[in-house]
């Protein structure tokens, strides 16, 4: 069976808000902590790993999100308004 696009099984990076990033980030630390002295340690550097992509993205997102804030707002309000095309404008009046 073939998935169709915009499936889950896509292979596609799934998208989290900061809320879930953050809640992701304590549970991970609690696993680390949690962890056996016995557990593989590619395990471990794996964990430890995401939750340093994990931090660098908490810590980037409050400034990414000002920053495309200001940047967005001024280009908006001095767009101009684009003309109705001329096929448009002589159907409808």
């Amino acid at each position: 069976m073939r998935s169709f696009h915009g499936q889950l099984s896509d292979n596609q990076p799934i998208r989290r808000t900061l809320e879930e990033k953050q809640k992701q980030l304590r549970d991970l630390k609690e696993t680390l902590a949690s962890m056996k002295s016995h557990t593989a340690p590619a395990l471990r550097e794996s964990v430890r790993k995401r939750i340093a992509q994990l931090e660098a993205e908490v810590s980037a997102a409050p400034a990414l999100k000002t920053a495309a804030g200001a940047a967005r707002a001024p280009r908006a309000a001095d767009a101009p308004r684009r003309r109705q095309s001329r096929i448009r404008s002589d159907l409808t009046g």
